[in-house]
């Protein structure tokens, strides 16, 4: 019986001489039956004889963790199963898995940590990508974990600090999502990585993609010695298994199509809609709701424990629509020059790329993305492991863009042009027929029975409303804080007044070029000194906001503009501090307000 046969009629215990009985004991507790064909090649080639680098093309759902995950775990095993427990050597970090966002680093850290059910005592997986303080940080790297996974600035962070050492134990570096790496901006912490002296002169690499384009082979020259190229012709089936549509139509019709399809249940099971700003996210959302379909949004504006929530709530059926922005994802090459310097946390974040969405039926590109890459990202969304998906997308013909300008995206601009590339790219890489993605065809007398509803709804979603709706997430995200509970339970009061703030005066738009913010932000990072000539001079020079506007609307308005930079999280924390301080202070400084206008004028 030839190998391939012998896999497919055993499943993992085909590799009984390979992998540890712990792991494939834990494999079919989790009812992993037979191996993937990028697993069963990655375990081949990383097990039996020589040991060489990995470069594997395989699509989205392909089991890509897994290929790379068993692999090291079985290494770790025996090599700290020759070595007796009280060495020096026994305990130590064997395995770096780089992953370009922190979403996908809790994916991959829940994912290892399941195969290792039964061998928890002697393999420990920590994730370091996490948002904790630096003294837990340095904790859990002291214990030197024999698995750590990170986002690339959070691993060369720690190297620098030499929390992370590897000089002497790496066995195993893994680059999963490859194809992301450098276009989240993380080329240059890669290359520190790999040029400072940090690893071990010998070790396995593993690079992990969905696709081999120009970033993937910079990687490769960079870190790869005699790789063996997994590209593996199971990948065509996505043809089969995906079917995708495309129509073209207006701004103001994307609205109308989306709620006829939403409403009808012409799509059945969960669904993922991808626009190209967070402002369309709300949008979206707020239209939607006035037909009585409910959603939640998912952008890099919230902090990752709540996007990671908020993906377990869709996984587990409470949601059946996610709308989202890959705004990272999406940018072209001449965007990723121009913003070079981005934010940590548009860095980190990936909505198309990583997360484990189970069971999505339809990825719907209400935006077009702006480029072929980022199309195959959304889509590989749906489809996954065996399963059908579908995926339509809204493609806007020039001769329709600005027609709509309160209601139109920017980047459609160029949807023709861009459609064609991703159309070719496609037809390519394998993943459409020879006729090309299908035109999604409608009956329009049909669907324009429903014109005036949407024209009714969409009128009502104002710039106002949309803002109100992010000021209210972040005002959740601060009640449903862990960081502030403690401060809530001791001051009650605070979390009453946050509760029940009315709504007050919208907060003026262009608030970043007022004078006042430099202000606030100066006062949100001295409210916890004691120095009560410095308050006083703060509170003067703030006065004139507060008294205008509705001290809730203002600060949770700077978060969400984050203005100046690094703003949002400070205001955040110091929020309920603030509130108490503005209360009890805020009626004796208005006679010494007066005076400080007066010297400033």
């Amino acid at each position: 019986m030839s190998e391939e046969k012998q896999v497919e009629t055993q499943g993992f215990h085909a590799f009984a001489h390979l992998l540890d009985a712990r792991i494939l004991r834990a494999l079919a507790n989790l009812g992993y039956g037979k191996p993937t064909p990028v697993q069963r090649e990655s375990i081949e080639y990383s097990l039996s004889g020589k040991t060489r680098d990995i470069l594997a093309k395989a699509r989205t759902g392909s089991g890509k963790t897994l290929a790379y995950g068993l692999p090291i775990i079985q290494k770790i095993i025996l090599a700290k199963s020759a070595i007796s427990r009280s060495s020096p050597n026994y305990a130590g970090t064997r395995a770096l898995i780089l992953v370009p966002t922190r979403e996908l680093a809790e994916q991959v850290n829940r994912q290892l940590s399941e195969v290792l059910t039964f061998s928890r005592d002697e393999v420990q997986v920590t994730n370091v990508a996490r948002s904790v303080s630096n003294s837990v940080q340095k904790l859990l790297l002291s214990e030197k974990p024999d698995v750590v996974v990170a986002t690339p600035s959070r691993a060369l962070a720690c190297l620098r600090s030499q929390d992370l050492v590897l000089s002497e134990s790496l066995q195993s570096l893994v680059i999963d999502e490859a194809d992301l790496i450098f276009s989240y901006g993380h080329d240059t912490e890669v290359k520190a990585i790999l040029g400072e002296g940090f690893l071990s002169r010998n070790f396995q690499t593993f690079l992990m993609s969905a696709t081999l384009g120009d970033d993937t082979e910079a990687l490769r020259g960079l870190v790869l010695k005699d790789p063996v190229v997994l590209k593996l012709k199971d990948d065509v089936s996505l043809s089969q298994n995906l079917l995708q549509y495309y129509v073209n139509t207006s701004e103001e019709n994307k609205f109308l199509l989306i709620y006829v399809i939403l409403k009808l249940r012409l799509i059945r099971g969960k669904c993922l809609l991808f626009v190209n700003d967070i402002d369309r996210c709300y949008r979206l959302k707020l239209f939607l709701e006035q037909f009585g379909l409910r959603t939640c949004v998912l952008n890099e504006e919230l902090p990752v424990n709540s996007r990671f929530h908020i993906v377990e709530e869709f996984n587990k059926g409470k949601y059946d629509y996610i709308i989202a922005t890959d705004t990272t994802t999406d940018q072209t090459s001449a965007e990723k020059g121009s913003n070079a310097k981005a934010s940590s946390t548009s860095k980190d974040y990936g909505v198309s790329r990583g997360i484990d969405f189970v069971a999505v039926a339809c990825v719907v590109n209400f935006d077009l993305p702006t480029s072929e890459r980022a199309y195959t990202h959304r889509i590989g969304r749906t489809a996954r492991a065996g399963n059908t998906g579908t995926a339509l997308s809204f493609v806007v013909p020039s001769q329709e863009f600005g027609k709509k300008k309160a209601i139109g995206c920017p980047t459609c601009r160029n949807d023709e042009t861009v459609w064609q590339r991703i159309e070719k790219d496609q037809q390519i890489s394998g993943n459409v027929g020879p006729e090309g993605i299908q035109l999604w065809k409608y009956d329009k007398k049909q669907v324009d029975a429903f014109r005036y509803r949407m024209e009714d709804a969409l009128r009502s979603v104002t710039r106002t409303g949309i803002k109100e709706a992010r000021i209210q997430e972040i005002k959740n995200e601060i009640l449903n804080s862990k960081a502030l509970k403690a401060h809530f339970e001791e001051n009650p009061k605070d979390l009453e007044y946050l509760r029940h703030d009315p709504p007050g005066q919208h907060f003026r738009d262009g608030l970043e070029n007022t004078g006042i913010v430099p202000s606030l932000h100066q006062f949100a990072s001295t409210l916890l000194t004691e120095d009560k000539t410095t308050k006083s001079m703060l509170l003067g020079a703030c006065m004139e906001y507060v008294l205008e506007n509705t001290v809730f609307e203002g600060m949770l308005g700077l978060c969400i503009a984050d203005e100046p930079h690094g703003i949002k999280r400070e205001m955040i924390l110091m929020f309920s501090r603030l509130v108490r301080e503005l209360r009890h202070l805020l009626p004796c400084y208005q006679a010494k307000f007066t005076k400080v206008l007066v010297k400033k004028q």
